[in-house]
């Protein structure tokens, strides 16, 4: 909605000015539209990172980090991963409002039946060494896609939008464990379509052809969790890049590629990874004292990955659901591992030094994520995989609500060029 109120900028050294509405959503901060600035003034704006510029108009998440607030179509995160399941929540991303019982099983009735991958991605994986990082494997066979459903996919149909969704939401789960299985020379498994989501998931990447897989229900519950928790966030890099990418008209597919490589970075997704990595470092339970005393120090390289967030100035509302699941996990499959017993001694040093405290450096979602993922015997470079799993289902929203945007156009950021000003060609000899 606009709002009446305009904001005037003035050049004084040529007095070309430029009145901008301001634009205001259902929640959050009024956005200062600058589409006629260049037009007005001669001028563009500069936003590193674009942490001050809205790229979009959308209906799907709201972030206030200064409350410590997350909300999936206006549904607290709190409510949502108390009382829904990531099925329910994938629905709800994409299609706007939380679905009727019958709504909900003619779903979950689509994705279980969309499972399957092709047969020849078997030899597609047989193309990668035996230790290639599973999210360059992802990355890879996600593309891939794209060669297989060509031929029925019109972007500009929303039935064959939504298909692709489907499609994707389905075969993230069965990718990912292959991808997994192939690292370590294990034959792929079939999906059965007779399991739930999580727990289909759990038996394609852990169960063996020679004896049944039993898990715990809690590992089922923790992980439906994250994929709750980890399911959308905003305009982050990744959804921003799936978003730039779909604005060229390319397919779901490439477009989701796109963000499974942005958000391999361990700046975003790749964050829980660090967190073990630094927990490997760390190494014992009586080194954490020494760890935190050197986080504190800026003179020293060492830092502690998992505190805090870019979004979230007070806390993470996620951190704070996962952090009791974290323990309950811990409890529950009483796992004997050092790294856990670094981490819980980790948690309760930050959560008690005043230096921590002062600067609201809360363990974030990352760092229990990256803890239950352990305990559930999901190897590190995994980590970011199961991310993708989940992202998928915001990702492939943002995607199918850009194509049903009215104006949208194709992402053009501009630049500020710091190169040599114009000169002349010389031949090799004068130069």
């Amino acid at each position: 909605m606009s709002d009446p109120k305009t904001v005037k900028l003035v050049d004084e050294s040529t007095q070309r000015s430029s009145t901008m509405p301001l634009v205001s959503g259902t929640l959050g901060p009024a956005c200062i539209d600058i589409s006629t600035l260049y037009k007005d003034t001669g001028h563009f704006t500069y936003d590193v990172g674009y942490g001050s510029t809205a790229s979009t108009k959308s209906a799907i998440t709201y972030i206030d980090g200064d409350q410590g607030v997350l909300l999936y179509r206006g549904y607290p995160i709190e409510q949502l991963a108390e009382k829904s399941n990531f099925l329910e929540v994938a629905y709800l991303l994409l299609n706007g409002e939380l679905p009727k019982q019958d709504e909900f099983a003619a779903f979950e009735n689509q994705i279980t039946h969309h499972t399957m991958m092709h047969e020849s991605l078997k030899n597609f994986f047989q193309g990668f060494h035996h230790d290639a990082h599973p999210m360059a494997m992802l990355a890879a066979a996600v593309a891939s896609l794209s060669a297989f459903y060509h031929d029925d996919l019109d972007v500009e149909d929303p039935a064959d939008r939504k298909l692709a969704a489907i499609r994707l939401i389905a075969k993230m789960p069965t990718i990912a464990a292959a991808c997994y299985r192939y690292s370590i020379g294990w034959p792929f498994r079939y999906p059965r379509n007779n399991l739930e989501y999580v727990d289909r998931f759990l038996h394609m990447m852990f169960e063996v052809p020679s004896e049944p897989l039993t898990m715990s229900p809690v590992a089922a519950k923790a992980l439906d969790l994250l994929f709750i928790l980890h399911a959308d966030h905003e305009q982050n890099a990744s959804t921003s890049t799936v978003r730039l990418v779909g604005s060229t008209g390319a397919n779901p597919y490439a477009s989701i590629a796109a963000g499974i490589t942005a958000l391999w970075g361990p700046a975003h997704g790749g964050a829980n990874e660090a967190v073990l990595k630094m927990l490997e470092e760390i190494g014992t339970p009586d080194k954490v004292e020494t760890a935190v005393k050197r986080a504190k120090d800026k003179n020293d390289s060492f830092r502690l990955m998992g505190f805090g967030h870019r979004v979230y100035k007070n806390f993470d509302p996620r951190a704070k659901i996962i952090r009791e699941m974290c323990h309950k996990v811990l409890a529950e499959l009483g796992v004997n591992d050092p790294l856990l017993d670094v981490a819980m001694k980790l948690e309760e040093a930050a959560l008690k030094d005043e230096y921590f405290v002062e600067r609201k450096l809360y363990p974030n979602v990352d760092f229990y994520s990256g803890i239950i993922y352990k305990a559930l015997g999901i190897p590190t470079e995994m980590f970011t995989v199961m991310f993708a799993i989940a992202r998928t289902a915001g990702w492939i929203s943002h995607w199918i609500e850009q194509h049903e945007t009215p104006g949208s156009r194709i992402g053009r950021p501009r630049q500020i060029y710091t190169g040599a000003g114009v000169r002349d060609y010389l031949a090799s000899g004068n130069r």
